[in-house]
């Protein structure tokens, strides 16, 4: 069965573009979480790489964007509120690098606490039941407004 919820469905519907859009598509959701898959870390033009390499803490970024995507999709066809990464707690990395794993990468991030403009998520990442990080990052909507001074 064709996944609508595809690398073309993600880019449209998140602010990251070109190579720097890393999921490939979206495995499983639901209003508490979400389950995405990517392959961009075996890319030798992944846009996080340096040196030749893609570290394990770059798999935040993968998860942030698994959010990005849990927000699109919570939205219902509505527009989706601009959320901005506040914070990450608690980052266990248990591999060196990414770019190094052949299978694909695993990414789930479960909404633990949501407010009206707050989401705290906890993520992991993973590859063929090896977990490769985990964490907790928060999560704030719309803020920054038309109004707001910078």
């Amino acid at each position: 069965m064709l996944n609508l919820l595809n690398h073309d469905w993600i880019a449209a519907h998140i602010p990251h573009r070109g190579g720097m859009c890393l999921l490939d598509h979206v495995d499983s959701w639901d209003a508490q979480q979400i389950q995405c898959r990517a392959h961009s870390h075996r890319s030798p033009d992944n846009p996080l790489r340096a040196f030749g390499r893609l570290g394990s803490a770059c798999g935040i970024e993968y998860a942030a964007q698994a959010m990005a995507v849990h927000g699109a999709l919570r939205a219902s066809g509505q527009p989706s509120r601009a959320g901005y990464l506040v914070s990450v707690r608690g980052a266990r990395l248990y591999a060196l690098r990414l770019d190094d794993i052949a299978a694909d990468l695993i990414v789930k991030a479960i909404a633990i606490t949501c407010s009206e403009n707050n989401i705290l998520y906890r993520f992991e990442v993973s590859s063929e039941d090896h977990l490769l990080l985990e964490g907790r990052a928060a999560v704030m909507l719309d803020a920054i407004t038309e109004h707001s001074e910078i």
